[in-house]
Order: C-alpha cells, then structure tokens, then sequence
C-alpha cells in the first residue's frame, strides 16, 4: 500500500527487473549516490547495505562499505560482484549499458529523482523507503525535516531583505578555467533556497566560462566545495584567479567553501545547509 501511495505522488520508482514484492525484503542493497545513501541510514537502514559508491562519504560508517565506483562511470561487475538483490539509485546513475546488463541479472533497481527543492528533499526520503519498506520511519523523518526547511528558508529570506547576494558557485577551476553553476543545477537551488541570487543565469548546468563573462557576473560571494580531487577548490586559489580579481567577492574576501555532499546532496541535512549558507551570505553583509 505504501508502495502505491509513493507511485501516486508521481515518485519515479523504476525496476530493472523482477519485483518489490518480494518473498523477504530485500536485505542486501547497494546504494548510488551519497544522499540516498545518507537517506538509507537516516531511515536506520544502514545495516541492509552491502556496498555503496563513491559519492557516499556521510554518515562515516558508509566510508566501510565495499565501493563500486563513482555513480555515473559505474561498471555491472563491480555492482554484482557484492550479490546485491536490490540497487536503490539517483536519477542519473550509469552508465546505460551497465544498467542495460543489470537488467538480465535479476536485480531490482529503484531509482530515486534528484528535484533541487524542498519538495525534492522529501521526494526522495518517500521514494527511498518506498524502496525499503519503511514508510513508517519516513513518516517520522519527515515530519522532522519538513518543518525545518520551512523556518530555514524563511529566515533566509528575512536575512536577505531587498538586498540578496549574488553568488557565483564554482565546481572546478582544472587548466585555470572556471566551471560555474548556472541555471537548474543544485548549486542554483541550494542558493535561491538559502536567500542568494544565482549570478550565473545565462546558460544551464555546470559549463566552462571566460574570464571575461566570469568577472561580468560580479558575484558578491563566491561559492566553492570543502573537498579534495578535482573539484577541490583553495581559496587562495580562487582569490588569485584573474577573472575573479576585479569581482566584489574577492575584492571583499567573500569567499565560502563547504562539504560537497552537504551543499548539494539535497539530504537530510538540506535544512542545516540552509542555515549554514545564510549566515555566511549575510552576517556582516553591508556593513
């Protein structure tokens, strides 16, 4: 029955093959994508997972699970190697022709919407435990969470007044340019929710910009993540780059950096974010 109520809501819950009606529920789970994974363990799930990908780094008990590879570059032998009888996934999970040799192998496959929104965040814990079977925990983790987003998007919007911010939220800086986060992106959600405008609106997703549109956007915050690799950003770095030296941001030391998945994860931690992100905007904006 909880199942059919998910599936009316619109919730995308997709099988690869077989059934969630299953003689017993499903015990071994692989998980893709840090926020379903981090929805799994809020749900108190976490002792049915066998392995997770890469992306999944909270809570730290996940960090011990076997890892079958980042979420979109994932390989069909590292997911059946850990004989999972279910994957629970985010939209976006691949690549097709791993899912597509999946498909033969009898292994359920939820997929979970990645929706950049408030309304997102609880989409996804409803399709996750839609998944598990545990509808009855999300009922409570919702009624905790959903509250919270409300008061953190309000008082967001009270700290920014007449005056939001504009951010320029920047995901790598590889060969010295910049990849920024425009239009339908969760660095764009995660912004507007927290009270800020978006200073990259001319394109969507995440593109390579010059240095002359980059310092046009005049952010007054520039946005980064808190993590290593690629897309591991120093703010020294950032504040030496020249398409961001005449910008108000650096010009002021705006500059803010953040845990990844906590940023754009759109997880059970979306309202903390919210909370994080508005004071750093605006305490001592203006002043």
């Amino acid at each position: 029955m909880g199942v059919l109520s998910s599936l009316s809501k619109g919730i995308a819950l997709a099988l690869l093959s077989g059934s969630l009606a299953h003689a017993a529920p499903a015990e071994r789970i692989v998980s893709v994508g840090g926020s379903v994974t981090e929805i799994v363990y809020a749900l108190g799930e976490g002792h049915r997972l066998v392995a997770r990908d890469s992306t999944s780094s909270y809570p730290a008990e996940a960090e011990a699970l076997p890892n079958v590879g980042y979420a979109r570059a994932l390989s069909p032998e590292g997911v059946l190697s850990v004989a999972p009888d279910m994957i629970i996934a985010s939209s976006g999970a691949g690549p097709l022709e791993t899912l597509e040799v999946l498909k033969q192998a009898n292994v359920a496959y939820a997929e979970v919407p990645e929706l950049y929104s408030p309304e997102g965040v609880i989409r996804k814990i409803e399709t996750v435990a839609a998944a598990l079977g545990a509808e009855e925990k999300a009922a409570t983790l919702i009624a905790d969470i959903k509250p919270r987003l409300v008061a953190a998007q309000a008082h967001a919007k009270v700290q920014a007044g007449d005056s939001p911010v504009r951010v320029l939220f920047i995901l790598s800086t590889q060969g010295g340019r910049i990849m920024a986060g425009g239009r339908g992106t969760a660095a764009d959600g995660i912004i507007r929710m927290a009270g800020g405008i978006n200073a990259v609106d001319s394109f969507e997703g995440y593109k390579p910009m010059t240095d002359e549109a980059v310092s046009a956007t005049a952010p007054d915050v520039i946005l980064a993540m808190d993590r290593g690799g690629d897309h591991g950003v120093a703010l020294e770095q950032l504040a030496s780059l020249p398409a961001l030296i005449p910008t108000p941001a650096a010009q002021n030391g705006r500059l803010v950096r953040m845990d990844g998945l906590s940023l754009l994860g759109f997880g059970p931690r979306t309202a903390d974010t919210i909370e994080t992100l508005s004071r750093a905007f605006y305490e001592g904006h203006g002043e």
